[in-house]
């Protein structure tokens, strides 16, 4: 008896959730192809004389034509029309609202601030609002600026409607987005994406996207880098694997609309001012695509954590997902970590975090559970800022039983920690739910080494030198 066996009539596929309606292809900086008619793609070459049903090739470069070929990034489309066919840019600029994109101290709305400081949760719209994505986007701080093309800023977006017959071009940075209430139903010019609370999504800058929200209301956070891309961290002595595997990261397959008839807008997002252009066919019109610039998510649930299982409190560095280069080598400009529920072990050393002052900015926010009273949903420490555990907090680890602890469970935060001096906005330190951490909770950090002067006094007789307080 003979027997054969099978082929595969696609590459491996994924599907993250049950209510997740979409495919993905896995991977990270790939080199994918996808197309949602058989044979669209033209073999050998990019840009054909005759393009099967007449459709158009548009290229995408999100870094220079020159760039390192292990650092470019650049995608083909096979679309119904191409992006340059559209009715024109009105004169009218859209209004930002809470957007900003220079932070610089020529702005005078945005400054410094040296406190540990937080908000708590955002509200969102009124029940009656309108307000979608890209309406609901309020700038928390950033640093550098849009028009130099580097640098970044953190947003937080409040979301109570779909977009429509609206997509959005941001030529200013890409977006890493973080929802933490609702589903994103995103559809892009490579295909369609439904990122969770828990998963992260990246949309790199240039492409069209719109955002549907199918649960309802939305909030979340948005990281937007100028001028660079996300890459993954160096794995360095951790080995081969580790951290986040490159498998995991989702990117969508080719899908597109053919409707000719409605009303679109797009609004361009460029030096941070917000420009219209209509458009009386989809934008999302793509039958197949190929190139490694495609947007991704990534379930945050998926990190592999690491940490110290003998001595010492481990920088958090470790827990970095995706990293964003410098042009100082060594140094990122913004590094986005992700702290897992994980097993803890420590032996005669200090569980907690030490006490500390970074020379960069911390940015923490929950996804879900939280910590502790004093905390908002959203904190920052900013540069050299001291922070640390609570009087209370450091009794307990100076005194608790150092066995295995699972910790973290019930809880998913995110950090961004970013070497550059953040300032923060009007919108943000004039907002209602922001607060400074009170100080409250370190006053009972007192000297207790004072308790301790005789014994020192003896120890230091003992050893020959002279006691406290002799000259």
């Amino acid at each position: 008896m003979s027997m054969t066996g099978t082929s595969a009539q696609t590459g491996y596929s994924s599907k993250s959730f049950d209510n997740d309606p979409y495919i993905y292809q896995v991977g990270f900086g790939n080199q994918f192809a996808s197309e949602a008619l058989p044979g669209v793609l033209p073999l050998g070459q990019n840009s054909p004389q005759k393009i099967k049903y007449d459709l158009h090739a548009e290229g995408i470069n999100g870094t220079p034509f020159t760039a390192l070929r292990n650092h470019s990034q650049r995608t083909w489309f096979y679309r119904i029309r191409p992006s340059v066919s559209h009715d024109g840019f009105s004169h009218e600029i859209v209004s930002v609202g809470d957007l900003v994109s220079s932070f610089t101290t020529a702005n005078a709305n945005v400054r410094p601030h040296p406190s540990q400081i937080a908000w708590d949760k955002f509200p969102l719209p009124e029940d009656d609002s309108t307000v979608d994505f890209l309406d609901g986007l309020k700038t928390i701080g950033g640093l550098g600026s849009a028009c130099s093309r580097e640098g970044m800023a953190v947003h937080v977006y409040l979301a109570k409607s779909s977009m429509g017959n609206k997509a959005v071009v941001n030529s200013d940075g890409d977006f890493l987005i973080t929802p933490v209430i609702g589903r994103l139903d995103i559809q892009t010019e490579m295909g369609r994406l439904m990122v969770h609370p828990g998963e992260i999504v990246v949309i790199q800058s240039g492409l069209k996207f719109k955002v549907g929200l199918p649960d309802g209301p939305s909030r979340g956070y948005v990281k937007e880098i100028y001028g660079a891309h996300f890459e993954l961290p160096e794995l360095g002595p951790l080995g081969a694997n580790g951290m986040a595997n490159p498998r995991d990261f989702e990117h969508p397959v080719a899908s597109f609309d053919i409707d000719q008839t409605n009303h679109w807008e797009v609004i361009y997002k460029i030096g941070g001012e917000l420009f219209k252009c209509k458009m009386d066919h989809t934008p999302f019109d793509v039958v197949a695509w190929h190139g490694n610039y495609v947007p991704y998510k990534y379930a945050l649930e998926k990190f592999i954590a690491v940490g110290s299982i003998t001595k010492d409190h481990t920088d958090p560095s470790v827990f970095t997902v995706l990293t964003v280069k410098s042009k100082t080598p060594g140094i990122p400009l913004a590094d986005f970590c992700a702290f897992v529920p994980r097993w803890d072990v420590a032996t005669g050393t200090m569980r907690l975090p030490y006490f500390h002052r970074n020379c960069a900015t911390e940015m923490i926010g929950f996804i879900k559970g939280s910590l502790k009273s004093g905390w908002g949903t959203l904190n920052c420490h900013t540069n050299f800022c001291p922070h640390g555990v609570t009087g209370d907090e450091w009794e307990i680890g100076t005194t608790m039983d150092l066995v295995p602890m699972y910790v973290g469970e019930g809880t998913l935060l995110w950090l961004l920690e970013t070497t550059p001096l953040m300032l923060f906005t009007d919108y943000a330190l004039k907002n209602k739910e922001f607060f400074v951490r009170d100080s409250q909770h370190w006053k009972n950090l007192g000297p207790k080494f004072l308790k301790h002067i005789d014994q020192v006094n003896e120890d230091l007789r003992a050893s020959g030198r002279p006691v406290l307080g002799q000259q």
